[in-house]
């Protein structure tokens, strides 16, 4: 009986502080309204911070990590995460989300990396563009910004995903950095056509994809399996620390065309963060010429 209870208390609680969040949100958003980048041209920044083209084996595994830093507010944190963390070293994709220009141009000279930055707009929170990133020791060509459908409630802030092409020992797989609107900014209709909308632009893709970043879901994968991809990180565990008290599962990586590496494990939760994020980084090993 005790048991029953405390979970009906558990539940009633984390009820209780998603409607606080909820409302608080929609309060603070409505007192202000994000500028949106609606161009797919542009803005697009790059960079290119890489030294000479690394010379590996032809079959060493390909290394994607995902990591939201929070607005971009703790870059310096973020470094220090990415470059002393084994699971995330010698990265050949990072994707980055919530970051703006000066944050992506500061973690790609530090890490000696190659990055694209395309911003959805101005976040009404932070001031500053709102966006995602692609960085890569090896060349990033074939830059696409796709602009994500549906504005976010009270601030009306519009998303947007990055595309490119990886070359890597000349090997081209299509990369996409993502990030969809929270669950308290839209409607799980919105939230599924922009993952449709990002879906959509992969289709075309010759090369095999990797899709990778903060779906602010862990339903909203299944999305993606639907349209043909592996869930890799399907079973990674919380990503996410929400207040402190919500361990959610949001951000992943998606493939069509590899396959998870073996022997495993395959992917992973760094779970020190040095308190750069509310999100953990994430990793995932994939196999390169294996479909």
């Amino acid at each position: 009986m005790a048991v029953v209870l405390s979970r009906i208390f558990f539940n009633r609680l984390v009820g209780s502080l998603r409607l606080a969040t909820a409302a608080l949100a929609l309060a603070a958003a409505a007192c202000s309204t994000a500028s949106n980048y609606l161009s797919p041209q542009g803005p697009l920044y790059e960079t290119h911070d890489a030294g000479p083209v690394p010379d590996i084996p032809a079959d060493r595994p390909l290394r994607v990590v995902t990591f939201n830093i929070a607005y971009a507010e703790h870059v310096d944190r973020a470094i220090e995460v990415l470059r002393g963390s084994p699971a995330l070293e010698g990265a050949d994709l990072l994707a980055l989300q919530e970051m703006d220009a000066p944050g992506v141009a500061t973690i790609a000279r530090a890490l000696g990396l190659n990055s694209l930055y395309a911003p959805g707009g101005v976040h009404p929170h932070s001031k500053r563009d709102f966006g995602c990133a692609l960085l890569s020791p090896w060349p990033l060509i074939e830059p696409r910004k796709v602009v994500l459908p549906h504005g976010s409630r009270g601030s009306g802030l519009r998303r947007a995903a990055l595309g490119a092409t990886l070359v890597r020992a000349g090997v081209r797989v299509r990369v996409y950095a993502v990030h969809l609107t929270s669950p308290l900014g839209a409607s799980g209709g919105d939230r599924r056509d922009q993952a449709d909308t990002v879906l959509a632009d992969a289709a075309g893709s010759a090369d095999p994809v990797v899709l990778a970043g903060d779906l602010n879901s862990h339903g909203l994968g299944q999305r993606f399996v639907e349209g043909g991809y592996t869930w890799l990180t399907r079973d990674v565990g919380p990503t996410t620390d929400a207040m402190g008290v919500l361990h959610l599962a949001y951000d992943h990586v998606f493939t069509k065309g590899l396959r998870a590496a073996t022997p495993g494990p395959a992917v992973g939760v760094v779970s020190d963060n040095r308190k750069a994020s509310d999100h953990h980084p994430v990793w995932a090993l994939l196999e390169v010429g294996h479909p």
